[in-house]
């Protein structure tokens, strides 16, 4: 495996990527926070801006090292949804120059977090994030010299959102969707119904070889999620 790739898939995108110009996305995966929370960071070969997908709490001890270490300013914050062991490490990283985004159903958990200590970890340092950007289902834009589409995903939480790659075949879906499970949906906001329907919309309706990068766990594919996940058939 190559940056989570076969080694056919990459040299695949590795002659698509030199007849377009394209440069290759580095993809880094930490583990972090009380819960095991999945962030990502995403950089262009060559590049110096940097986008963080999701910010655990403290998320920035072990971010601010690599960027420094890279050269890389972090420039973007993509928050899957409000959940505290995803956004509660984002208010550190906040600044004039850093774009966050997230959903604005959502809106209530980013702006006022102590509202989810009830089942949180206890002790935590909950303070509110500003989202300069609000994304909606649908939306579409261009970062690191790629396409990024919008899928709003709710049933785990109201504002749970997936961002795609279409030309790296990645998918970053949040709690939506794990290797072999399904995010909860006996939290505040949460619908089975809701979030059976968004991942057979939204998910399996991808290319089927495309990578889900998850909220928690390991990295899964479409096509090993219509296949066997046990909680949501295609």
């Amino acid at each position: 495996m190559v940056f989570g790739y076969t080694l056919d898939q990459y040299n695949l995108l590795s002659l698509q990527r030199k007849e377009t110009g394209m440069k290759n996305l580095h993809i880094q995966q930490f583990e972090l926070g009380p819960i095991g929370t999945n962030a990502f960071l995403l950089w262009e070969e060559g590049g110096h801006d940097a986008i963080l997908v999701d910010a655990p709490p403290d998320a920035k001890q072990s971010i601010d090292p690599i960027l420094k270490l890279r050269e890389l300013r972090l420039s973007a914050l993509w928050l899957t949804h409000g959940h505290w062991d995803h956004m509660a490490g984002a208010w550190e990283f906040a600044g004039e120059e850093l774009e966050i985004l997230g959903h604005k159903d959502d809106l209530e958990l980013f702006e006022n977090p102590q509202r989810m200590a009830n089942f949180a970890i206890p002790g935590l340092n909950l303070q509110p994030v500003e989202v300069t950007r609000w994304i909606e289902d649908g939306d579409s834009f261009t970062a690191l010299g790629r396409k990024v589409l919008v899928a709003h995903c709710p049933g785990h939480c109201p504002g749970n959102v997936s961002f795609y790659l279409s030309e790296e075949s990645r998918c970053f879906v949040g709690d939506v969707i794990f290797s072999g499970s399904i995010g909860r949906t006996d939290l505040p906001g949460g619908d089975f119904e809701t979030l059976e329907n968004s991942i057979r919309k939204n998910i399996y309706t991808l290319p089927d070889e495309t990578i889900l990068h998850s909220g928690h766990g390991p990295d899964t594919t479409v096509t090993t999620e219509k296949g066997s996940n046990p909680f949501v058939r295609p």
